[in-house]
């Protein structure tokens, strides 16, 4: 992921991208994406997926989405993301654009190119905007940081242990069987 050295875009210019190109833009500066690989979209299906099932088991009001979809952070017009998934419980954030604020939940995957974006600028974007939980996941290192923000809190985790959600009571993500 990299920047162009401009830094007054605006979501237009987001719009504008020939097809099948993806960005984000954060404080007017775009960044662009690699396609992801195959192992990152099997943990991020993975993840989606056990998420989805929880909240349609438990009759949940809150909605999962997996990338790409739109999250106008800020609401503003110099944010938008493109989190790997993102749960929002409130539905007067949705539309059929995407999420427009802060989304409950944020996971994100590492990839190569987005280690310096997710485990800094996104982590900052992500908790000055009142998402209220950050994942990030790293396949590399086998490690997943999280952040409750809500309850200030932070913890590291591997790939053979079981990750509790910190919006919900009683959903646990098991790594090791990812």
């Amino acid at each position: 992921m990299f920047a162009l050295k401009q830094d007054d875009y605006t979501i237009d210019d987001i719009y504008k991208l020939p097809d099948g190109e993806r960005a984000e833009l954060m404080d007017g500066r775009i960044y662009y994406m690699s396609p992801p690989g195959r192992r990152h979209q099997r943990i991020v299906g993975s993840i989606y997926r056990k998420i989805a099932d929880y909240i349609d088991k438990n009759g949940g009001f809150c909605e999962v989405y997996v990338a790409p979809f739109a999250v106008f952070l800020n609401k503003d017009d110099k944010n938008y993301m493109e989190p790997d998934i993102c749960v929002i419980c409130d539905p007067d954030k949705l539309d059929d654009k995407g999420c427009h604020g802060a989304p409950d939940w944020v996971i994100e995957v590492v990839s190569p190119g987005s280690k310096r974006m997710d485990y800094g600028i996104k982590l900052f974007k992500y908790r000055t905007a009142g998402v209220r939980e950050y994942w990030v996941v790293d396949p590399d290192k086998s490690r997943i940081m999280v952040w409750n923000f809500e309850m200030e809190d932070t913890g590291e985790y591997t790939f053979t242990d079981k990750v509790k959600a910190g919006i919900y009571q009683d959903l646990e993500i098991d790594f090791a069987v990812l």
